[in-house]
Order: C-alpha cells, then sequence, then structure tokens
C-alpha cells in the first residue's frame, strides 16, 4: 500500500471538507471545485485550483519532487481553514429566511395587486 504524501494528504483533506462543508462531490479536487466555485471567494477558490493543479504531479513519484511544497501547504491551509469556518447550520437557516422572504414578498405584492383592482374595477 502506498503512503500519501504531505500535498496529496492536504488534497483529500481538503475534497473531504468540500464534500462536508458544501456537500460537493468529485473523484479529483478540480472536478469538486468546479460544483463549489460560486460558494467560494475568489482568493480561496485560486488557492485551491493551485492544488488542483498539482493534483496530478503528487500523483506521480517523479514529479513530484518538482513541487514546491511549502506554498502548497500553505494554499491547503488557506482553503481548509474557510472551509471549515462554514457553519452548515447557519447556510440553511439562511437559505430557509430567503425562501420564507421571498413568499412574504410575493404575498404582499398579491394583496397590493388585488387592492388595486377592486378600487380600479369598484363602481364609483
Amino acid at each position: 500500500m502506498t503512503e500519501l504524501t504531505a500535498v496529496q494528504a492536504h488534497i483529500v483533506d481538503t475534497i473531504a471538507l468540500l464534500q462536508d462543508r458544501l456537500g460537493v462531490r468529485g473523484k479529483t479536487l478540480a472536478q469538486a471545485l468546479r460544483r463549489a466555485r460560486h460558494r467560494l471567494p475568489r482568493r480561496v477558490y485560486k488557492q485551491a485550483m493551485r492544488l488542483a493543479q498539482a493534483e496530478p504531479m503528487a500523483a506521480h513519484p517523479k514529479l513530484r519532487l518538482t513541487l514546491d511544497t511549502p506554498p502548497l501547504a500553505r494554499a491547503a491551509e488557506e482553503v481548509q481553514s474557510h472551509l471549515r469556518d462554514i457553519d452548515k447550520a447557519d447556510r440553511r437557516k439562511g437559505w430557509w429566511l430567503g425562501v420564507l422572504g421571498g413568499m412574504a414578498f410575493n404575498l404582499l405584492l398579491l394583496i397590493i395587486l388585488l387592492l388595486v383592482a377592486l378600487y380600479w374595477f369598484s363602481p364609483a
């Protein structure tokens, strides 16, 4: 059985966090990032893309030696830190509040239109 290198371990941890916190799935980090692109801030997405670009090289024994490990470790730490700070309960509550807010606005608009129609067609 092969051991994971530090870069590969960071990539695996990042994929697991993306799956856990954002619910995106993918066999590789690049696939998971494609699905999570608009849910991540630009800076975090760019750092994650640096990791995704290094993923195929990290799997190859000789190309792995050419990777610049410290910047990749910092990029992984930044991405993982952002993903750990995501509160799933708060995101869920925000989604429900958005749905309820939209429904309240539509109901208010319907009542206003009904009142305008009643005023317009009422005998004077």
